[in-house]
């Protein structure tokens, strides 16, 4: 009787998650919420940051506690040792903002080690790069799971990716790209300083560290650039024209004084209010693309436009295309914070295991 031949086991697949900040902390926090509700889901093996990578050993939340607490050791980036010792069809969970970190993303899926990532340095920088990218997940069987980094998981880019594999060509998309400048401009009303907004928002985690970088539109123009990207346009990032709401004696300043000069936003920003309001228009900062070219910036627009009935943080993109094009294709949800963008990176993870 011969013997049965049977498939050798594949080993398990073993997450590392690069990132320890608010949206890494959320991450660790569902993971265990899916764990309790039974999912499948793989062994959370190592966390990391930019100074220490700890073994988890079943206790994500001890293992994050320590990494946060940690001192830098050294000067090579942990997270390229610890990644060097993960097998094929491991998966590296990207929580970071890291330029470092993001230059890895290709050679990592080159090695057939999955990449789910937040971090918008891959795919919305360069454009050789989201062309590594996007050649290397091609050419192997390690995916790229990017949902995280356009409106935290709200389904923009399967959208889009999926009307251009369905034939469908895309004439223009433009959005409200950015939850803590859709959060300002919904606040903002005139009776108080837009500074003061500004400082509710950073206090309420809606906002970077430094606010400037989401009032500058370099945020955005690194989402308009990864949806442009998804759409089949390779755009590069200069190709984007900016109008940042960052006066130049505020951008000059070095981070650790911006607190105190916030109020150079407020005489130009109740300006434009006026402005507005004199023709019944409503402010929102939008980006667009279409075969006119690429642009980020604040725009007044009608009540009625598609873009001007979001509230709070919501993300709302129109998408026009030739199935689109009498009425545009409206996504519309909410656009920041950590919880729905870790679940965004579960949300991939999950795609990945399950597949």
């Amino acid at each position: 009787m011969s013997a049965v031949l049977r498939p050798l086991e594949q080993p398990q697949a073993r997450l590392v998650l690069l990132g320890t900040g608010t949206v890494g902390s959320a991450f660790v926090a569902r993971y265990q919420a899916l764990q309790q509700r039974q999912l499948s889901l793989p062994s959370l093996h190592v966390v990391a940051n930019s100074r220490i990578a700890l073994v988890c050993d079943d206790a994500p939340d001890a293992a994050l506690s320590r990494a946060r607490d940690a001192q830098r050791q050294g000067d090579e980036p942990v997270h390229r040792e610890e990644v060097g010792r993960l097998r094929v069809g491991d998966i590296v969970v990207d929580a970071t903002a890291s330029e470092a970190v993001a230059a890895d993303h290709a050679p990592w899926l080159a090695q057939g080690i999955h990449v789910v990532t937040a971090n918008k340095l891959g795919n919305g920088t360069a454009l050789a790069r989201a062309q590594q990218i996007g050649a290397a997940a091609a050419a192997g069987t390690a995916r790229y799971g990017d949902a995280a980094t356009v409106g935290a998981g709200l389904p923009l880019l399967r959208s889009i990716r999926a009307l251009v594999a369905g034939g469908d060509h895309v004439h223009a998309i433009e959005g409200v790209l950015s939850g803590s400048l859709a959060w300002l401009f919904d606040r903002y009303d005139g009776s108080q300083p837009f500074s003061d907004c500004v400082r509710e928002a950073a206090v309420a985690g809606y906002t970077e560290p430094d606010p400037r970088i989401d009032l500058s539109g370099e945020d955005v123009r690194r989402k308009l650039l990864i949806l442009a990207r998804a759409a089949g346009v390779p755009l590069e990032a200069d190709q984007i024209k900016v109008d940042s709401l960052v006066p130049a004696e505020l951008a000059a300043l070095p981070a650790a004084d911006v607190e105190d000069a916030l109020s150079l936003l407020d005489a130009p920003l109740a300006e434009r209010l006026q402005q507005a309001r004199a023709q019944g228009l409503k402010l929102c900062f939008v980006g667009r693309l279409d075969a006119q070219g690429a642009s980020v910036g604040l725009r007044a627009l009608p009540p009625g436009h598609a873009l001007a009935g979001g509230s709070g943080t919501d993300n709302r993109v129109a998408i026009h295309s030739d199935r689109y094009n009498t009425q545009p294709l409206l996504i519309q949800g909410p656009g920041a914070g950590a919880e729905v963008t870790a679940a965004a990176l579960l949300d991939d993870v999950l795609s990945i295991v399950n597949r």
